[in-house]
């Protein structure tokens, strides 16, 4: 089990990492899925074999709204509905601090249920909020559970100019998913998991 790191030199690494995500041209990009709620992109990772997935959509909220939806705490259980459990393990800040939360199976369970240590952080970016986390190896990875990796990923929630009720909601996924699983079904599975993310958020905030 490894030490926690040093959360202000991750913190900001992990910003200045999904900042140049969030500045790569339309070009480098090439559509996975796009459905009523949101358009899902993806590009070839640069910190893994698999892919750099890029989700947008408009949601209809103020940023700060929608942001405490995503990021760790009490909201994101209730309506995220492949997350099934979800405990903060340290605390460095009131916007910064490391989870370790559960995953459901997916594709008839082909993907089985994975767990994830990640080191979350949530900071202002222009107008709106940047919510961005990664995992860590840490902690003992408990049994019936696959330990998952999140390579750098985040949210970016930017008010509309024209409509500050309404936000632009950018995310960036890239994750591990280890064990055996053919690169086919979690190609599959990201692109529609992005998607689904987007409509239980507008249903979660709509209550």
């Amino acid at each position: 089990m490894d030490l926690l790191p040093d959360s202000a030199p991750l913190a900001t690494k992990l910003r200045n990492t999904l900042v140049q995500y969030h500045r790569l041209g339309d070009s480098q990009w090439r559509l996975a899925k796009k459905t009523k709620d949101a358009t899902v992109w993806r590009k070839p990772s640069e910190e893994f074999s698999g892919y750099l997935y890029k989700a947008q959509g408009v949601v209809e909220d103020v940023t700060n709204r929608i942001v405490d939806h995503i990021r760790p705490g009490p909201y994101r259980l209730d309506w995220d509905s492949l997350m099934t459990t979800m405990d903060i393990m340290e605390t460095f800040e009131e916007n910064c601090c490391v989870m370790r939360y559960t995953t459901a199976g997916q594709l008839w369970n082909i993907i089985a249920p994975r767990e994830f240590v990640d080191f979350s952080y949530t900071t202002s970016y222009e107008d709106g909020l940047l919510t961005c986390g990664i995992s860590l190896d840490y902690g003992e990875v408990r049994p019936n559970f696959v330990r998952g990796f999140n390579h750098p990923c985040g949210w970016f929630c930017i008010p509309l100019k024209d409509c500050p009720s309404h936000s632009l909601l950018t995310g960036y996924i890239q994750t591990e998913l280890r064990g055996m699983l053919p690169q086919s079904a979690v190609d599959t599975a990201m692109s529609s998991t992005l998607a689904n993310f987007y409509s239980d958020l507008k249903k979660a905030l709509k209550t």
